[in-house]
């Protein structure tokens, strides 16, 4: 990329951030159908009701939020988003500022976990949540909002080597431990569950990025326990890989409709690569390498458009252009062109010149409006990211 693109790249990620900080980091969400007052005294008495409320307003080609009274609100895992954002942009430019913001999002990080006893510490969605297999009451703490909460703190700590980061991933670790249910659990593999509720679906990306948590905490504070155990659940995600390069969303892959998806596919692929960085285990390179080809000739378009599962085309979303180009974009040499493609497609067709991201666009129409953290979170990530490895 020449250094006008650069600018206007920089210019971009600059003013998404500024968006965000504009709307101080609330925003509308994906599943916050049951927020609205008015849906969830109707229809947030039971499964299938509260599944209509959500999927409803989910999947309407205007955003209801607004009018359903649903408020804008904090979502932790934008918040790591955002974070994450700012602290590569401080590596990239040392400018104090960005390291300033950085460390207030961490700080309102803390001020929104979800309240746990036993030393522990974990973060859940400002929101009930029915999916098919649970349900879960507003901030109930889970696995991967909180895992993507403690890589903020372990890229914050990095950073600053301030210790009092590193102490919050381990109480994080000790929710994980503690209180999340055993799925599988032999010699070699291990996967917990997604909630500390009771459930038998087993998530893919769920063990992965635990297990990539808990092995870059291993690289600051060693523990043989704790390795072997981030090894097992890693071990157990990678096995699942199907002889395509492929993984399904669950194990087994008919407990979710969900297939070969697209963000999901990314989540994976980052999470092995990171493992496989901080440990210095490169054994499932193969796996790593078939997966990441897999995700590339089957997830996007030649113009670099992210397909929303490997044999559905649409709806183009916002969140599988940003996770291409956080994924590809370590990989320059080989990928430079498909990263080109898809955040040249993404800016044209998806950006508004107000600092924000469109959620999605089908057929037909373009779903013009912004939710904060599947919209911006994402792409302010994907960004900096994109910028760090130019």
């Amino acid at each position: 990329m020449n250094n006008k693109n650069k600018s206007v790249s920089n210019k971009i990620l600059v003013d998404t951030l500024s968006y965000c900080k504009k709307e101080k980091y609330r925003g509308f969400n994906k599943h916050d159908g049951l927020n609205s007052p008015i849906l969830n005294f109707f229809l947030g008495w039971a499964k299938w009701p509260r599944l209509i409320a959500i999927q409803g307003v989910m999947r309407f080609p205007i955003n209801l939020r607004p009018l359903l009274l649903i408020p804008k609100t904090y979502n932790p895992k934008g918040l790591s988003l955002f974070v994450r954002s700012y602290l590569n942009l401080y590596e990239t430019t040392k400018d104090q500022a960005y390291l300033v913001e950085a460390e207030y999002l961490l700080k309102l990080l803390l001020d929104v976990k979800s309240d746990l006893n036993n030393n522990s510490t974990a973060w859940g969605y400002h929101y009930p949540w029915q999916d098919m297999g649970f349900f879960a009451h507003k901030k109930m703490p889970n696995a991967v909002v909180s895992a993507f909460v403690c890589e903020s703190f372990l890229h914050a700590y990095k950073v600053t080597k301030n210790e009092k980061y590193l102490n919050v991933v381990e109480q994080c670790i000790n929710f994980f431990m503690r209180d999340l249910s055993v799925l599988k659990d032999d010699e070699n593999e291990l996967c917990l569950s997604y909630m500390p509720v009771e459930m038998t679906m087993r998530v893919m990306d769920v063990s992965i990025l635990i297990g990539c948590v808990i092995a870059k905490y291993c690289i600051y504070r060693p523990s043989d326990k704790l390795s072997k155990i981030a090894f097992r659940l890693i071990n157990y995600v990678v096995n699942q890989q199907t002889d395509e390069g492929a993984w399904y969303y669950t194990d087994p892959s008919e407990d979710s409709h969900i297939r070969h998806d697209n963000y999901h596919t990314g989540f994976i692929l980052d999470a092995l690569w990171f493992y496989m960085e901080e440990s210095g285990n490169n054994q499932w390179m193969p796996q790593y390498r078939k997966g990441l080809d897999f995700y590339a000739k089957n997830l996007f378009n030649n113009d670099g458009a992210p397909k929303w599962m490997s044999d559905k085309e649409l709806p183009y979303d916002i969140h599988g252009a940003a996770q291409g180009i956080i994924t590809f974009s370590r990989h320059k040499n080989e990928y430079s062109e498909l990263v080109d493609n898809i955040y040249h497609w993404t800016i044209t067709n998806m950006y508004n010149q107000k600092g924000f991201f469109y959620y999605q666009k089908n057929q037909y129409f373009t779903k013009k409006f912004n939710l904060l953290r599947w919209c911006n979170g994402w792409m302010s990530l994907a960004l900096s990211v994109k910028q760090k490895y130019e």
